[in-house]
């Protein structure tokens, strides 16, 4: 048996899906003539201003392509369904959206991407273009704590690549921009769990096999496997679960303030993600600390997998700041707070 998409072809799918999303919002985004996997924003980059790039596979929409606009990323590098871009249109981007003033690559910690950027930094220093690479590794169950840089980058990308477009925006410099994406994704902290698989356009397949009574903690975005497969619990003691892992390697103190996400990975609806968030509300208002922005909804998706996952940001006086500072991209906007 197939999954069911509405698509046509399947090798064709990411760029339809890319010619839809310029037919929809033409005020924000256009793609470089002759690449037509490198996204920029219309109003993002200008001279003098720190570039910043993002990118990774399709299939996780609205990330990546729905962070750029103004205020936000100034460009996507696209590759194919849950692959990395290759090397051309990542160049693409860093030089259309080059001010003078270096361009940050921003992308989750995945080999194929870290190849390919990496080449393509190498390659843009031939041409005098300055390129500096944060990675994102927010997700706490790809590995132990003495471990975090081999952690893999999840959904707190939307508070992290939010945090650096800010700076961006603001002008910061260089030593600046990368300061806070450092500083931004080292307090940024994520865990899911997975109920069932998705399936690939060019197959139509499940990617992974679960039982129908079964759930796994801490899975990946492209079926990774996770840290606990057991049976099906319930909202509140998934939440709990999830949460109680964060705030352990958060270590925050009462009082302190908190931007916090609730995460479909794709086929998850809002009533259940609201029902985590009255969870996560509960335990955090118990723990002494602040809400000071909550997101709900689907932001870092996995095509079509049932699931959910839960990001806390760990805020200070700057991150605040950064991350009500307003931006206006395709899928994602804000005015004085994230909307």
């Amino acid at each position: 048996m197939k999954t069911k998409k509405l698509i046509n072809e399947g090798a064709a799918a990411v760029d339809e899906m890319l010619a839809g999303i310029l037919a929809a919002h033409p005020r924000h985004l256009r793609a470089v003539d002759g690449s037509p996997r490198s996204i920029v924003a219309n109003h993002g980059p200008r001279a003098g201003k720190v570039g910043l790039v993002i990118g990774g596979g399709s299939g996780h929409e609205p990330t990546f392509l729905g962070f750029v606009g103004k205020g936000l990323a100034d460009a996507a590098a696209i590759g194919n369904v849950f692959a990395s871009p290759p090397p051309d249109p990542i160049i693409e981007c860093a030089k259309a959206v080059d001010g003078g003033a270096g361009v940050l690559f921003m992308y989750g910690n995945y080999a194929g991407d870290v190849m390919n950027f990496d080449m393509a930094a190498e390659m843009l220093a031939m041409d005098d273009i300055e390129v500096r690479t944060v990675l994102t590794t927010d997700d706490i169950a790809s590995a132990s704590i003495d471990q975090k840089e081999r952690r893999r980058g999840v959904a707190g990308n939307v508070f992290i690549f939010k945090a650096a477009g800010a700076a961006c925006d603001l002008m910061y410099g260089f030593d600046d921009v990368e300061r806070v994406a450092r500083f931004a994704n080292e307090r940024t902290y994520t865990m899911g769990v997975a109920l069932s698989p998705c399936s690939l356009p060019q197959t139509r397949k499940p990617n992974f096999e679960i039982g129908a009574d079964e759930m796994e903690i801490g899975m990946g975005i492209h079926g990774e496997p996770g840290v606990a497969r057991g049976p099906m619990r319930s909202a509140d003691e998934v939440t709990s679960e999830l949460v109680s892992k964060i705030l352990e390697e958060m270590k925050p103190a009462r009082g302190d303030r908190v931007a916090v996400l609730v995460n479909s990975l794709g086929s998850t609806p809002l009533m259940e993600l609201y029902i985590m968030m009255r969870k996560l509300k509960t335990m955090l208002d118990d723990a002494g600390l602040v809400i000071h922005l909550s997101l709900v909804g689907n932001y870092c998706t996995s095509l079509e997998m049932a699931g959910a996952s839960v990001t806390l940001m760990h805020l200070d006086d700057e991150l605040q700041r950064l991350i009500d500072h307003p931006c206006d991209c395709a899928m994602f906007r804000s005015g004085e707070g994230l909307a």
